[in-house]
């Protein structure tokens, strides 16, 4: 494997997007620097990406939490120029309107947008410092529709993209590439299909997504050249309604 002079940070590494997503880009030669909630579910990512040859650093991250994101941000740069952070926290919740209290919205817009904002905002403070870069959001089927029973979630990931969307008017004529990526579909995963069994459903069901698919629709975007840069991607399965 050839090593790149690059880190890519993940905040927000969780078991299926954010650990694909860093082990493709590990794969191509980028040190890793992952960051959750609790850092010590990130333990058997490092074993594998090291196994396979990769380069990565793990730790505990509070998203919500600005001085934390600073640091983690910054101890990403320290280890070489940063390339890509990638903002992939989750906060999906469903309520009824009546049973959202003010507190879950609080939380849900803490975690899934203010947490976005301060990402992009000092990933672009190490970045344009040196004139390039790359930050992308991970979106959702709430990004572009408010759903029954998804206010609070809905109404972060709205906010998320309006972020985004600002970030990269300003960004992009300062060669940093900001994008959003809406993922419009379920992962594909045990637990998910075991709640679709469960519900009555196909045991092989079309609308999911596998995790490694959207790494490689971050890849593809990543690559992409400075004279066809892609704001908003949008990715599902062929068997997901819209």
């Amino acid at each position: 494997m050839e090593h790149r002079n690059e880190t890519v940070a993940i905040v927000g590494t969780g078991d299926y997007i954010g650990a694909e997503i860093a082990k493709k880009f590990a794969a191509e030669g980028y040190t890793i620097v992952a960051g959750r909630r609790n850092g010590e579910k990130l333990t058997p990512l490092v074993e594998q990406i090291e196994a396979a040859g990769g380069r990565i650093s793990a730790r505990s991250l509070d998203a919500r939490e600005p001085d934390d994101v600073t640091a983690f941000l910054n101890e990403a740069d320290a280890l070489a120029p940063l390339a890509l952070t990638v903002f992939n926290v989750g906060a999906n919740v469903n309520f009824p309107i009546l049973e959202t209290t003010d507190r879950v919205f609080r939380k849900v817009w803490e975690m899934a947008c203010f947490a976005g904002f301060v990402t992009g905002r000092e990933s672009a403070r190490l970045m344009l410092a040196r004139g390039k870069g790359k930050i992308f959001f991970t979106g959702a089927t709430a990004s572009r529709r408010g759903g029954k029973g998804y206010a609070a979630f809905a109404s972060a990931k709205f906010g998320l993209k309006a972020v985004a969307e600002a970030m990269a008017r300003e960004l992009w004529p300062q060669h940093i590439h900001v994008a959003h990526l809406t993922i419009d579909a379920g992962v594909d995963t045990a637990w998910v299909r075991q709640i679709i069994k469960d519900r009555g459903g196909p045991d092989d069901p079309q609308g999911l997504i596998p995790p490694e698919a959207i790494a490689d629709a971050y890849w593809e975007l990543f690559c992409q050249p400075e004279t066809a840069w892609t704001f908003e991607k949008e990715i599902r399965p062929y068997g997901e309604t819209w």
